[in-house]
């Protein structure tokens, strides 16, 4: 691929920035805030949006931790290409980790606190980093156009991103790219072919006891009140009720197809004042992760049914509430083809003495012999998309379109859009060793380990928005394979419209971080002894 002088002067930018997007990156994993709950990650980024002049429109499509920048080279009548990137920058709870070569939270919390695994911290970080070097290009080179940088919250529970969809965010886009960082074999340093990620719906079930005298009801008068009388179970037993009943009916929900998963966390339980009465609330969510819409669907009928039963043989009423509901992905091969060549361009990252040192430490630490290159090999190779997906497809029935989810999905059917990996750097491991889960956490914060992926996959995003905007060629090719996919564009007759019919869901007790007469803290207790 020769580069132009655009796409030259982008990678020289990027370059340039290296210890500006380092300390960024380590600011936003040293947040660790998780979904609907990321106020200091999008405030940070709102606050650099609009010093690097972006215009941001905050709290996007109602949720508060998401925003919208833009920005155009040339007035907006002119209607030049408009292409699409985004942050992400929500992490998990239970996964604190310092960035450092041995287990430790990060400082004054537990380890139940919030943490980066992806990680996010990285990703996002690529995006601003090759969105700021597009607008430099831009403006050295007079190409017309604009830019649209989403803030996407909430991804590990497929928050946001059909939320914005629904709210018109994506159309009108001549394309988005959509950065992920990855390790699992073949889907590294690739971009997705024909195989997508599918379908996922995610929902809260909520049980309430607030009648429980009418649960014990005999002859149509109540046992009168007593601490030896009958009683409402209420609803912690019905959360435990629909909890076993989901779990024994799993393999029956969708048997034996598909490649499907769920699963489920405990939000709220309790509220009883006293221990003779009945708990007045208790919420379970649950999360699907399907090929296809009906697939979910039909997972979502068992849940409901499960649900009637519990809230029934506990004196409670049920509602469900969603998450997320978000469709499956649309493959374009125009613009993987175009994003495959950045990436054989820019290559894959390569991790230098500095982080080998930091791995070999890790491995010491672990009482293992450290490694002369610890690295996995692959995490410095690229791999042919055709050549992924025929690796991918081995493992899957023909009939079998769509696999594993992301909600990146839902961009799909409002733009021609690219998925694609950069490797984040793993450590090889011996026959029968296995690392624990901080070590990639912390791989993912130290600044020597993550940078290598922060810089390739800018520059990638980087190239490949340049191109697009550059070369209408390639841009039209991507529409028009878009247009044939989905017979006839957004609303076409091969389309899927937005599944989202629901409200942000960001009034959850989702975990967060508070502040207290002790200091800050988690809201599930995690303050360090002594701290």
């Amino acid at each position: 691929m020769n580069l132009s002088p655009a796409q030259t002067f982008a990678i020289s930018d990027i370059t340039a920035r290296a210890g500006d997007l380092s300390d960024w990156t380590a600011t936003i994993f040293g947040f660790g805030e998780t979904a609907w709950r990321e106020y200091r990650s999008a405030a940070w980024y709102v606050e650099r949006l609009r010093a690097e002049g972006f215009t941001v429109e905050e709290g996007s499509a109602g949720m508060p931790t998401a925003f919208c920048a833009d920005w155009r080279n040339g007035p907006e009548s002119d209607g030049g290409p408009v292409i699409g990137l985004y942050a992400e920058y929500d992490a998990v709870p239970g996964n604190c980790q310092a960035a450092s070569p041995r287990r430790e939270p990060r400082a004054g919390l537990g380890y139940q606190a919030g943490g980066h695994t992806d990680p996010h911290s990285g990703l996002g970080m690529a995006g601003l980093g090759a969105l700021l070097a597009i607008k430099a290009a831009m403006l050295a080179h007079n190409i017309p156009g604009g830019l649209r940088f989403t803030g996407e919250p909430a991804e590990k529970v497929r928050g946001s991103k059909p939320i914005h969809a629904a709210a018109g965010y994506y159309d009108g886009l001549a394309a988005i790219l959509s950065f992920h960082p990855f390790y699992m074999l073949p889907m590294c340093n690739t971009v997705r072919w024909d195989t997508h990620c599918g379908a996922a719906y995610a929902m809260v079930y909520r049980f309430i006891c607030d009648a429980p005298e009418g649960w014990g009801l005999h002859d149509g008068a109540p046992i009168p009140q007593s601490h030896s009388a009958v009683r409402a179970p209420g609803a912690n037993d019905a959360l435990t009720l629909m909890y076993q009943a989901s779990k024994a009916l799993r393999e029956a929900m969708l048997p034996h197809q598909g490649g499907w998963s769920i699963s489920e966390a405990i939000l709220t339980a309790g509220q009883a004042t006293a221990d003779n009465l009945p708990a007045g609330l208790a919420e379970v969510q649950y999360m699907i992760r399907v090929p296809t819409i009906a697939m979910a669907d039909q997972v979502t009928a068992v849940l409901d049914r499960n649900a009637a039963a519990a809230a029934a043989m506990t004196g409670c009423r049920w509602e469900r509430h969603w998450v997320c509901k978000s469709r499956h992905g649309l493959a374009n091969h125009a613009i993987a083809r175009t994003v495959w060549e950045a990436m054989q361009a820019v290559g894959a990252p390569v991790w230098g003495e500095a982080a080998k040192q930091v791995a070999r430490e890790i491995q010491a630490n672990l009482g293992l012999e450290p490694m002369a290159e610890p690295f996995i090999d692959e995490m410095s190779r690229l791999i042919d998309p055709e050549a992924a997906e025929a690796i991918l497809r081995r493992d899957l029935p023909p009939s079998q379109a769509n696999s594993t989810s992301d909600d990146y999905t839902d961009m799909t059917w409002h733009a021609p859009t690219a998925r694609f990996y950069v490797a984040r750097p793993a450590l090889k491991a011996l026959a029968g060793q296995a690392y624990p889960a901080w070590v990639m956490n912390a791989l993912g914060g130290i600044p020597a380990t993550i940078d290598p992926m922060v810089q390739t996959a800018a520059k990638i995003l980087a190239l490949s928005a340049l191109r697009l905007l550059e070369d209408k060629p390639a841009r039209d090719a991507a529409m028009a394979e878009f247009v044939t996919r989905t017979g006839g564009g957004v609303g076409g007759s091969a389309w899927t419209a937005p599944l989202c019919d629901y409200p942000p869901p960001i009034h959850f007790r989702w975990p967060e971080y508070i502040t207290t007469p002790r200091g800050q803290d988690w809201w599930i207790p995690s303050a360090m002894p002594g701290a």
